[in-house]
């Protein structure tokens, strides 16, 4: 896809999954606006809320929610590393280095 200009094209998600910390209305209209897919589940006083108002429940995804744990886990793996939860090296080809020698053994277990 080329754009009008030098550089990277701009791309869009066309999910969003998050944790019920991001369940915020105000946090929904901002994906909703651009086009974004919300998987994120609701919390409880915001389910008996739409109840009361008698407004329709948002659209929640339960296989690409599962899905989220298996990425959470590989940031938690990841983080185990202490030169890569800090970010000693401020250069980014070096970082990119050293995530990639971290995930390696994520990579040989599984």
């Amino acid at each position: 896809m080329a754009g009008p200009g030098p550089g990277r094209p701009r791309t869009r998600p066309d999910r969003a999954v998050a944790d019920k910390g991001c369940s915020t209305r105000t946090f929904r209209t901002y994906l909703r606006k651009r086009g974004i897919r919300a998987t994120i589940p609701e919390r409880t006083d915001q389910l008996a809320g739409r109840r009361r108002r008698r407004e329709r429940p948002c659209g929640f995804d339960r296989s690409s929610y599962r899905r989220r744990n298996v990425v959470e886990r590989c940031f938690h793996h990841l983080k185990q590393w202490h030169g890569i939860a800090i970010r000693y090296d401020k250069r980014p080809d070096r970082y990119l280095a050293a995530i990639t020698l971290a995930s390696t053994p994520i990579w040989l277990d599984t």
